[in-house]
């Protein structure tokens, strides 16, 4: 065998690169007696191992499978592909290979607070096969392989484990870990400039890796492990000494991950470790409810907003079945569509066959995201399993539920009523704060106007809450708020106040363009088709005008483009808004994140390019 290639157990071979390169020899196909066995690779490194296949027995490589995005383990990738080796990477790093050049092209370098090691990236992209399915399992050449999520190095960190043929359990675990108590770099863990989210992520990865029955410890940079459990107590020691160096205080988080849950009332339970604030609602069949789910287990949001920054994983999972005796997350219900409270829902909808069930005013926005231009969004559309009306009540399980539109954070919003344990609760998602002490402190109304925030929207959810008149009121990242009549009298009367300062600050009886100086918005906001190919677009005006006019929307195109119709004439009442369709025909050149606008007239004011859509022009 040449040097450079070793056993490390049988039939999974060891390649010294620029990583080491495992690869995985699969059952030999009884049809093809004559032939020799496949493989597939755990990372790539430069791809020499393609030069050593014969060493291993191996005809072909099928698939490679990526622990992580950086350099050293994937720089060879291009030669995978033109050996046509299918590449399966990590869903959160998903982006820094299939669309490197768009990091590299976008990334801020001056003035540039973001430590994450995304520069270590490949340097272009390759075409990605597949992700590989987190806390699943999968077959892969033959190969059948559990994907463990164990951020840390990385935030998109996956550990391979695959029972070899001798039936010792391994452990592919990146750069985790390096030997037993160390890593291959510190500094890769620092995520963000001042936080500690990586070291904490690492320590919390060994906690669950050591729930797993690991035989043999295998690293991209160091050599094997035949004592798994010592070597991750270990480093989950040193690295919690590491992480408290840099604390104030101790950070217990071994407690983190055995007790996530905060008891409300015994059958209502607070995630204290989730980055916005995630509620599990428990039935008596074994069943459970979670309102919004974002961010789980987290130790701080890293630097950035691309995908690669935003880790869903389900950490709290276990203690949730262990301490209250769960045997299934039967529904997901989210108050809004922020990325902090759904991101976690597409993973709990695929691995637990958890059901979303979403009021008719967030529906949409998690199934057609591309339609809305609206902070916050996540990147990928969320299915949605049954649709809620709003203002009618729901029954799961032994609890009626009722749905409130909820606008003003934003304006696709809900909050839910429900009695639990003798306490009328409301959730109100992330409406305010709840932490104003009436005569001294004021509560802080959390509007955002590209959220599409309305004048009266916190006049109308006070209302509400002295009609519902909760016990208790949980809200998306702050402490849950005991009620009484002085705080409900204090949102009543700053939900006026707001109204009020308003008013005195915008010309509204003149040209009412709302809270956010919205008067037209096109549909989708981002849209895809193939050279000189067709999109259709649905221009929302509204008259902002106190008196009826015409309003002329002009289409501005790109130079080749054409529309049908080129101009829409829309007679409006005063204050109404109506919708109105386009067909744009693109010409043959590819592009990216082309401009669409419409030109504005409403009576005799002229408003401008008031509304923009984004159109990608790509070969498919």
């Amino acid at each position: 065998m040449h040097p450079t290639v070793s056993e490390v157990a049988p039939g999974v071979f060891r390649v010294r690169d620029t990583c080491h390169v495992y690869v995985i020899r699969a059952a030999a196909d009884p049809t093809e007696p004559d032939a020799l066995p496949t493989g597939i690779a755990i990372d790539f490194g430069s791809g020499a191992v393609l030069d050593h296949l014969d060493a291993m027995g191996i005809g072909r490589l099928t698939d490679v499978l990526m622990t992580h995005h950086h350099r050293d383990q994937g720089q060879g990738l291009p030669k995978a592909v033109e050996a046509g080796i299918a590449i399966h990477v990590p869903p959160v790093e998903q982006d820094l290979f299939a669309h490197a050049d768009e990091m590299w092209s976008s990334r801020p370098i001056v003035n540039d607070y973001n430590l994450r090691q995304d520069k270590f990236s490949i340097l272009n992209s390759v075409p990605v096969a597949g992700l590989v399915p987190e806390y699943r399992t999968a077959d892969y050449g033959g190969v059948r392989v559990r994907v463990l999520p164990t951020p840390g190095h990385t935030t998109g960190s996956v550990t391979y484990v695959v029972e070899a043929e001798d039936g010792r359990t391994l452990a592919f675990t990146g750069d985790l870990i390096y030997a037993p108590g160390k890593v291959w770099s510190l500094a890769a863990t620092q995520w963000s400039y001042t936080e500690n989210e990586g070291p904490a992520m690492t320590v919390l990865s060994c906690y669950q890796l050591l729930d797993e029955p690991l035989d043999l410890l295998l690293p991209s940079h160091g050599e094997p492990m035949p004592e798994p459990r010592h070597a991750l107590e270990l480093l989950a020691e040193r690295m919690q000494r590491y992480v408290d160096s840099r604390r104030p205080q101790p950070w217990d988080l071994r407690d983190r991950l055995d007790n996530p849950f905060v008891e409300l009332t015994p059958h209502l339970l607070l995630n204290r470790t989730s980055n916005s604030c995630s509620y599990v609602l428990l039935s008596d069949t074994g069943n459970a409810m979670i309102i919004d789910y974002g961010y789980d287990m987290t130790t701080g949001l890293p630097a950035g907003t691309d995908r690669a920054s935003r880790r869903p994983w389900l950490a709290s999972l276990p203690a949730l079945r262990k301490h209250y005796g769960v045997r299934r997350v039967e529904v997901a219900l989210p108050t809004h569509y922020h990325d902090d409270h759904v991101a976690g829902i597409p993973l709990l909808h695929a691995v637990e066959g958890t059901e979303v069930w979403a009021p008719a005013n967030v529906a949409p926005i998690l199934r057609q995201p591309e339609r809305y231009d609206l902070p916050c969004l996540w990147y990928d559309p969320i299915p949605v399993d049954r649709e809620l009306a709003v203002g009618e009540p729901f029954t799961w399980r032994e609890y009626e539920i009722v749905v409130h539109e909820l606008p003003g954070h934003t304006l696709y919003a809900a909050g839910f009523e429900f009695d639990v344990d003798g306490v009328t609760v409301m959730v109100t998602g992330d409406q305010q704060d709840g932490l104003g002490i009436p005569g001294q402190k004021r509560e802080i109304l959390n509007y955002q106007y590209r959220n599409l925030f309305r004048i009266e929207d916190y006049r109308r959810s006070a209302a509400l809450y002295r009609k519902v008149a909760p016990g208790l009121m949980i809200s998306g990242h702050w402490e849950p708020r005991w009620v009484d009549d002085a705080y409900l009298d204090m949102l009543t009367d700053e939900g006026e106040e707001l109204v009020q300062i308003h008013h005195e600050l915008l010309p509204l009886d003149e040209i009412d363009l709302g809270a956010g100086g919205v008067m037209a918005s096109i549909a989708p906001y981002r849209g895809t088709c193939e050279p000189a190919g067709t999109v259709h677009l649905d221009v929302t005006v509204r008259n902002p005008l106190p008196d009826d006019a015409e309003a002329l929307a002009r289409m501005v195109l790109p130079a080749g483009w054409a529309a049908d119709p080129e101009d829409l004439v829309l007679p409006l009442r005063a204050g109404a808004e109506t919708t109105a369709s386009v067909v744009v025909t693109t010409d043959a050149t590819l592009r990216r994140r082309a401009r669409v606008a419409v030109d504005l007239t409403v009576g005799d004011v002229r408003f401008g390019q008031h509304a923009e859509a984004l159109i990608d022009v790509v070969q498919h």
